[in-house]
Order: structure tokens, then sequence, then C-alpha cells
């Protein structure tokens, strides 16, 4: 795309996440090298204090691409004419938790942060939703913000998507790069679905060259349900580092498209493909091309796969619901 500039939003701007990922942003790893940033930070007013110090550690970084920094706790100052907005504020899960405790908390945020976006954002305005449970906070966020286009509005998969690449990966005995077609269904939560079996390596079926049913309809998916909870275990803190690389990556490929012959896990609010309610965000395989995305249909799924796939519709129905109940306009 032929741009100088692109204004971008982070949200939860003074945590450890955004703190890992900005610097990636504005040293050219989502954009490229010719694409400067105007970048605003927004958290909360207890946390201004915060923003100052990163604003000032961003000045002195002298990133070359870095066009202006703002910083502040009025969602409605910092979302106005950004083309981007990242949103990654929220409640963290704490040791023991599961993904829906953090939903009484965070759809307050993002019920707020939506009716701001629709009152002051651009109509082109991209949303990409990190904070979880993101799929539900998605949703609420589209539900109070009407005025942009459910084309424009994503939930992070891209961390689970990675985490499938790499260990089967290791599985396999190729570099993650050349697994192609993997998809990561539903959820980020314990009830996703990483579903190899459509997954390729030089256009060679992975459950060919894996062969061992156990692993692929039980061992593999427990251990890419569980990451998460593992990694917050031994770190006593969700995943910060491959986090920040996974919205560099989704961003990356929903700007400048995905590779031919492959596609990608993203959370899109759902057309109703595959039997998911129309209407939901939920993670599917999907194409993308200069910000927009297509979701990939008519793929032959096994009755193990629709089961699965049914489960992760019924928790994120579940979710829905709740926050129809509390969130919604």
């Amino acid at each position: 795309m032929d741009k100088e500039s692109i204004k971008v939003c982070v949200t939860g701007a003074a945590g450890n996440l955004a703190y890992s990922f900005i610097p990636m942003l504005v040293s050219g790893q989502v954009f490229g090298p010719r694409i400067s940033i105007h970048l605003t930070l927004l958290d909360v007013p207890s946390k201004e204090y915060a923003l100052k110090g990163l604003y000032l550690e961003l000045e002195d970084g002298a990133f070359p691409l870095l066009k202006k920094i703002e910083y502040g706790s009025d969602p409605k100052k910092m979302f106005e004419g950004c083309e981007l907005v990242l949103f990654l504020g929220g409640s963290s899960r704490k040791p023991g938790q599961e993904r829906v405790d953090l939903l009484q908390t965070n759809g307050a945020i993002f019920k707020e942060q939506g009716q701001a976006l629709n009152e002051v954002g651009r109509p082109d305005c991209k949303c990409l939703v990190i904070a979880n449970p993101c799929h539900t906070n998605c949703y609420i966020l589209r539900k109070n913000c009407p005025k942009l286009p459910n084309e424009n509005f994503h939930a992070l998969s891209r961390l689970d998507h990675n985490r499938a690449l790499v260990q089967l990966s290791y599985k396999i005995g190729v570099e993650a790069t050349k697994i192609k077609k993997m998809t990561v269904w539903g959820n980020h939560s314990v009830n996703q679905y990483p579903d190899l079996s459509h997954a390729e390596v030089n256009g060679k079926k992975v459950v060919e060259l894996i062969n061992d049913e156990r692993y692929i309809t039980k061992d593999f998916i427990h251990q890419i349900q569980q990451r998460g909870a593992e990694v917050l275990h031994q770190r006593k803190k969700s995943a910060v580092l491959s986090g920040a690389r996974a919205i560099v990556d989704h961003l990356r490929d929903w700007y400048f498209g995905t590779e031919d012959g492959d596609w990608v896990s993203i959370g899109v609010v759902s057309n109703g493909a595959y039997g998911v309610p129309e209407g939901l965000v939920f993670s599917f395989p999907v194409t993308c091309q200069s910000f927009g995305h297509k979701i990939v249909e008519d793929l032959t799924l096994s009755a193990f796969s629709k089961e699965q796939i049914q489960t992760a519709i019924d928790e994120l129905v579940e979710e829905r619901d709740e926050a129809v109940y509390e969130f919604e306009c």
C-alpha cells in the first residue's frame, strides 16, 4: 500500500506486553522500513506516570520510524484519527484463572472503549483485540462500535497458531516455516481446536508423515491447549515475548497478505461458515490481503473435527450470552 505513515493506538500501553511489542512496531518489523508510525499510548489514569516513562524511553531510543508519540487515559483522544487500534489493555490472567474469569472485568473495559471508538474513530479503523478473553472482548467491542464493519475486527489466534507450527516442526523434523495450512479453530482457551488434518509440508499431508492417531487426536491437541497454562506456571506471568511476536505476525499478514497456498488462524466475525453462528467471533482458517480477510470455506471436516469445533462454538456462545446480558448497548 502506498502509505508514508500510519497512526496506531496501543491500549494497555504501560503493561509488559506493550513494552515488548512497541519496539518491534516502531523498528519496522510490522509495516516495513518505509512507513513511519504516529503512536498513541492509552492506559488507565493510574498508569499515566508509567506512560510518561515509556514516552521518554521511546524518545531516547531514537527510532527513525517513530514520527510522533502521544499518551493519555482518555480513549476518545487516543483513538481519534487512528487507522489501527491494538487492544492489549485488560486484566491479565493469574495462576489458577481461566479466561472466562476475566470476562466480568474486561467486558466493562471493552464496552467503554467500543463506545468511544464509535464516537471518534475513523470509519476505516482496523481493530485487533489481544486482551483475554480476546474473542469475547472483540465481540463486545464490535457490538458497541456499530460504525465499523465486521471485517475491521480481529481477535488474536496467532500465538496458538505459532505454537502449533513449532510443535509440529519438532515432531516431523522440519522448519516451522515449511508447514502450511495449519488451523486453530474456535477460542483462545482450553477448548480451542488445533487441527492439523489439512496441514502440509511440501505438498505432503502432515497426518501421513506423523502416522500416529493418538498424537494427532489427543497429545498434540492437549499440548497446544495447555501451552499458555504451562508458560504461566513457569513464569508466574502470561506469555509476553511470544505474544508480542504473534501480534507482529498477525499484523504483517493482515497488511501485506498471506502466502499463496497458505492460510493463518484469525478470530473474525463469523459469516455462518462451518455452522458457527453469524456474528460470533471465532477463529477460522483465513487468508488476508491489504487489511482485508476472507474465511477459507468448504474444507472437508471429519466427524472428530466437527465435534471439536462444536465444543468451541458452545463455549463461545456461552461467553457471548453472558456478554449480551452484561455489556451490550
